[in-house]
């Protein structure tokens, strides 16, 4: 066990041999803290929770009460392997989310990015990887295997299908079945996820200029109408476009993926 003197450790809390927890870390009452937990400087663990597993969490991240972190996956197929879960720094995980190790099949972890905001009750399941600013609101599920870039919110009691990428700066409405791939900057809403433009609200927020806003407006109406596949369509909206953001797309489109896409409508 390796508790920095400078740490604040309630006298309720577990805290198992093995584990390591840096200076100016706050571990609250009744928390459980498992062997291979790794917890850097600032982390403060809210009362009652719990975190296990080969966890590492980064500096200035808060894990709320209740919240279950880093527990083996809900995958049949696992069968005790070695894996983890590497959270960054400056995260808010809030009450009752959960997080889980990765599986052999899946690269064996899950990784979590910096400066997130995990509400109530969300799940981010094995082999998932999650970018860096991204919002998950409350209840919201991602399962297995899924990407999920820098920049992206997704809305309330929304279910992100296994092995789905989401695009950098996309945004999922709330109520939302997301089944296929979701281009970067792109909105999607409706009960089974339909794509219906383009997140310009986010694009203004982080001061993309006009005339990149400009050319994505265009590039979507491409990549929705014209001749040939959408992969076709692609390619030749790659060929023509100057603007780095639909470049992204256009990337982020010709990239390996086990999912479809969804397409303009």
């Amino acid at each position: 066990m390796a508790i920095s003197p400078e740490a604040q450790v309630h006298a309720s809390a577990v805290i198992e041999d093995g584990a390591s927890i840096a200076a100016g870390c706050i571990v609250g009452p009744f928390c459980v803290v498992g062997p291979q937990v790794v917890l850097h400087e600032r982390v403060e663990l809210k009362s009652h929770a719990i975190v296990t597993g080969n966890t590492e969490i980064g500096a200035d991240t808060v894990v709320f009460s209740f919240a279950v972190i880093g527990e083996i996956p809900q995958d049949l197929k696992f069968k005790g392997e070695a894996s983890k879960l590497s959270i960054g720094a400056r995260n808010r995980i809030r009450e009752h989310v959960t997080m889980n190790c990765g599986t052999e099949g899946g690269g064996g972890v899950t990784k979590i990015g910096d400066d997130g905001l995990f509400m109530a009750g969300c799940h981010v399941a094995h082999d998932a990887q999650i970018g860096d600013r991204v919002i998950l609101v409350n209840s919201v599920a991602v399962a297995g295997h899924c990407i999920i870039e820098d920049d992206v919110i997704v809305g309330g009691l929304s279910g992100v299908h296994q092995f789905v990428r989401i695009g950098k700066g996309a945004i999922i409405g709330a109520v939302c079945m997301v089944t296929n791939d979701v281009i970067p900057y792109g909105l999607v809403q409706g009960p089974r996820g339909q794509l219906d433009g383009l997140n310009l609200v986010g694009l203004k927020r982080r001061g993309v200029p006009r005339e990149d806003i400009s050319a994505l407006r265009k590039a979507f109406q491409e990549l929705g109408d014209g001749e040939g596949s959408f992969l076709e369509r692609s390619k030749r909206v790659g060929d023509a476009t100057e603007s780095a953001y639909v470049k992204e797309i256009i990337d982020f489109v010709l990239g390996e993926s086990d999912r479809s896409y969804l397409t303009p409508k």
